[in-house]
């Protein structure tokens, strides 16, 4: 059914959602997440190109901080509800290319990691500007909306992991760049504003104004203990792959961080019936357990050390596209692009947090069983609430 269009753009209120809209962005969510660890994904030839001994808290938190300055000056500014979200993520995905791929000509570890910051300000465009304009087209169905969304962002950050295991690292970086360029072209074309949130005028008490709402509170410090164990799971996984000994780093990291993909997809499903705050609660509570059990499981052989790690990878990523929809459904209509930029500012600033925390303590093993704080945070914030609505979008 086509949608007749407002002043402003938009489709009216009532008609049902275009079905080409949300895999358009979800394949698009999936382009242009693929920057993110391309560096990691890269990081022995870099290293050895570069001269240095790993760096991979320098190249995964220079990222993260790069995001988290991006998505700062997205909240501040209100950009992400004052400016259309397909000329926000178009803008942003070929400026993250461009960073990308200048790693081909960096000459030293400082250069690298400023063109690492780059990518991740782009970023910052494009993850919570991606969730936004899904939120725009879907209300009652955003949680297993974003489930496939999340879950492209999932698959987005191991395709990198899995590129590089078959590919040089130069053609590694040169179609990451060209993938995530196209996405953003996709999103630009077919993907205009939908009907449930507004464009707003900058309003300088906005923050106030959602950190006064008790849902959007809990919502977000649940997002937040979920942040605390995500990419420092993610960061130090090819650590500890090496540490047990017996698996392919890349082959095994790819299909770990992808399993997250399963976790998110098959969580929004669940999540139609059971609400999001339930879902988001068992996988917070499984990827836990997960952190307490790694002594135990590092002297497993290989084939079960894969399973629990395919395991752990599906629950550490699974809540988080329900996390993100309480945060959307909590914020008024004309606040959710300000209130998800705020919540990953914030929730990517206990990323570098956590990852510096882990890299001081040395032994990988006691750095991802003490990530366990992160989901018991998230599960006590979560204790109560309203599940977000169960109907599916018409």
């Amino acid at each position: 059914m086509g949608c007749r269009r407002r002043g402003d753009g938009g489709p009216q209120l009532g008609l049902a959602t275009p079905r080409h809209i949300l895999p358009v962005i979800v394949g698009a969510q999936f382009a242009g997440t693929s920057l993110w660890f391309a560096g990691n994904a890269v990081l022995p030839q870099l290293s050895a190109k570069l001269g240095v001994d790993g760096a991979i808290s320098d190249m995964t938190s220079s990222v993260q901080l790069g995001f988290i300055v991006g998505t700062a000056l997205l909240t501040l500014s209100g950009l992400g509800d004052r400016w259309p979200s397909r000329a926000v993520f178009f803008v942003s995905t070929t400026i993250g290319a461009l960073f990308n791929l200048g790693a081909l000509w960096a000459e030293s570890l400082g250069e690298m990691s400023v063109l690492r910051f780059g990518v991740g300000f782009a970023l910052a465009g494009v993850y919570p500007v991606g969730m936004k304009a899904a939120a725009s087209w879907y209300r009652h169905g955003l949680g297993n909306a974003l489930g496939l969304l999340v879950g492209a962002l999932v698959l987005g950050t191991a395709l990198p992991h899995l590129a590089s295991a078959a590919l040089p690292w130069r053609t590694t970086l040169t179609i990451v760049s060209g993938f995530a360029f196209l996405g953003g072209v996709a999103v630009f074309v077919a993907v205009p504003e939908g009907p449930h949130t507004r464009r707003a005028p900058f309003r300088a008490r906005v923050i106030p104004e959602l950190l006064r709402n008790g849902r959007f509170r809990r919502a977000a410090l649940g997002y937040f203990g979920h942040m605390w164990e995500l990419y420092t799971f993610w960061a130090f996984l090819p650590l500890l792959l090496a540490l047990h000994g017996e698996l392919s780093i890349s082959l095994t990291t790819f299909a770990t961080i992808a399993a997250g993909a399963v976790g998110c997809a098959a969580g929004g499903v669940v999540a139609s019936r059971l609400g999001s705050r339930r879902v988001a609660r068992v996988q917070l509570g499984a990827s836990g357990a997960c952190c307490l059990l790694l002594p135990i499981a590092l002297a497993l052989p290989g084939w079960a050390f894969a399973v629990y790690l395919f395991f752990w990878g599906v629950v550490v990523a699974g809540d988080s596209p329900q996390l993100s929809a309480l945060t959307a459904q909590a914020a008024p209509p004309d606040m959710v692009g300000t209130g998800l930029s705020l919540t990953t500012s914030l929730g990517f600033a206990l990323t570098v947090l956590s990852i510096e925390v882990a890299d001081a303590l040395g032994d990988v093993r006691v750095a991802l069983t003490a990530l366990a704080i992160g989901p018991a945070v998230g599960v006590f914030a979560l204790r109560s609430g309203n599940d977000s609505a169960a109907s599916p979008e018409r």
